[in-house]
């Protein structure tokens, strides 16, 4: 039992060093702090619109770089974002199917809570879809979580144990329940606002 615990905590690790890559912080105005999810190579960035409602922008890349940042398109009814910042080559998180998620699978989320960069939370998909009337903006598709997603943790992405981006994670409504965006409504998002590719190259 001990070694097969031993390779999942290596797996995990693993799983969340690539995610870290993508992770960004994001700073608006004086006082609005968050995270971001790398969504292209070229410098697209999503995150959540209450992120990015307080001024000037700038991201901190995982690398230590800062950027000054410009927002393309914002959509306040499904809490969602996209920026760019002038920078090539940053890695990514290849895209999962949200729709394919299960009550019981294990996801991870990752964010700046309180300041702390590329802090990593764990739990597991209570459920998702629209029907959710404890939900935010019920109508609408929300994966919700079981674990805590502390301030900072917004804007950052969800991952399942594969790696996968399965969502962008939001807020939470509950002492243990935290929310995400699924990563099919991002996409969709971006193909409206931007005419972006949705997948990642």
């Amino acid at each position: 039992m001990s070694n097969v615990l031993e390779r999942l905590n290596a797996d995990m690790a693993s799983v969340v060093e690539g995610v870290q890559r993508a992770l960004v912080h994001v700073r608006s105005g004086a006082t609005g702090a968050g995270a971001g999810t790398v969504w292209h190579p070229d410098g697209l960035i999503v995150t959540n619109a209450h992120v990015v409602r307080h001024g000037p922008l700038q991201v901190t890349l995982a690398d230590g770089r800062e950027l000054a940042a410009r927002l393309l398109s914002q959509d306040a009814a499904h809490d969602l974002a996209a920026l760019v910042v002038d920078a090539n080559g940053l890695p990514t998180i290849p895209l999962g199917n949200s729709r394919r998620l299960l009550p019981g699978e294990w996801v991870l989320a990752l964010g700046h809570p309180w300041g702390v960069r590329g802090s990593v939370t764990a739990g597991v998909v209570i459920g998702m879809g629209a029907e959710w009337r404890e939900l935010p903006r019920s109508g609408q598709d929300w994966v919700a979580v079981s674990l805590h997603l502390r301030p900072g943790y917004s804007g950052g992405p969800l991952v399942d144990v594969t790696g996968r981006l399965v969502g962008i994670n939001t807020m939470m409504t509950g002492p243990d329940v935290g929310v995400s965006v699924p990563v099919h409504v991002a996409k969709a998002f971006l193909r409206e606002a931007l005419g972006a590719p949705a997948t990642v190259a």
